[in-house]
């Protein structure tokens, strides 16, 4: 029981980062229209520059606002001068010219600072654990990046929902033209929301390097999971983008560390754990299939 509860945390850990990357991702697709393959290397960007941060002044609290700083910067940066260019044009052009842009992130990167990984430190106040349940104790770090996680779904579902700014994004994305003859400027708006997209993106790459290895190619290993939330949650929707992140994290998660044990019940070890791999990383792909089959859309609607 105690190994099922761990792995539940586990899950509800990546749901919360991949919710990051689809937030920020639900929102330009959904207000923008345009598939920005590339929002991976703005989780690169805020990875590496939370890594070099850390490792040349050893404080993990003077990383952190940095690396969200270099990434909201480097998303308007690619706003700009990119993707501003293509909001007219097709789906296609748009998959094309945001695929180029990771070729061109990875290479700057490798050209700056090399191929080997990076690796950074738990902060010191989070480097323990914490018992939960008399027997039972998790990571600290992990049980801290489920907070922010939660509270920044809850912070993003109030700005878009409840303040003057969530209802001009909202507004911006279905009734552009009325929008912008209110006199509202709409470019610096779309501007805006890619830089607070790109702003999560960074958010969720800092917080994954004291887990993960800081290395080149990390923004497109966990793009197409992003991408499963979203068309799972519903495109344009944030409360969509949670729930579906944490379904496919949790999911994810529970089939990686079970299914190869249960398959040993049936099966001899090699092939069961063999067997097991390959069905577990189709697992979210065929739920995402499930979802599509009963609503199309999604759980959840543009808005909702």
């Amino acid at each position: 029981m105690t190994l099922v509860f761990e792995q539940l945390l586990n899950g509800v850990q990546l749901g919360v980062m991949l919710f990051l990357l689809a937030a920020g991702l639900t929102l330009v697709f959904g207000i923008m229209g345009v598939i920005n393959l590339a929002h991976g290397s703005l989780y690169m960007i805020g990875a590496y520059a939370g890594a070099l941060v850390a490792a040349k002044t050893g404080s993990f609290l003077i990383a952190f606002p940095t690396a969200l700083l270099a990434a909201a910067a480097a998303g308007m940066l690619m706003e700009t001068m990119v993707i501003r260019r293509l909001y007219a044009r097709d789906h296609l052009d748009q998959v094309l010219a945001t695929f180029a842009l990771i070729l061109i992130f990875n290479e700057l990167i490798t050209i700056t600072f090399g191929r080997q990984p990076l690796f950074v430190s738990v902060p010191p106040l989070l480097n323990g654990s914490i018992e939960l349940v008399p027997g039972f104790r998790y990571p600290a770090y992990r049980l801290a990046i489920i907070v922010v996680g939660l509270l920044v779904g809850v912070g993003l579902y109030g700005l878009i929902q409840h303040t003057r700014v969530g209802m001009l994004v909202r507004a911006g994305a279905t009734h552009r033209d009325m929008v912008r003859a209110l006199g509202i400027d709409v470019r610096l708006l779309c501007t805006l929301v890619f830089g607070l997209g790109a702003l999560l993106a960074g958010l969720a790459g800092v917080m994954a390097g004291p887990i993960l290895a800081v290395q080149v190619g990390m923004g497109e290993q966990i793009l197409i999971m992003t991408f499963v939330v979203v068309v799972i949650g519903g495109v344009g929707s944030i409360r969509g983008a949670f729930l579906g992140a944490l379904i496919v994290g949790i999911v994810d998660t529970l089939l990686r560390a079970f299914m190869p044990s249960l398959l040993r019940q049936v099966m001899v070890g090699s092939e069961a754990d063999a067997l097991g791999a390959g069905l577990a990383s189709m697992g979210v792909y065929l739920l995402m299939a499930i979802v599509l089959l009963v609503r199309p859309r999604g759980l959840f609607i543009h808005g909702q």
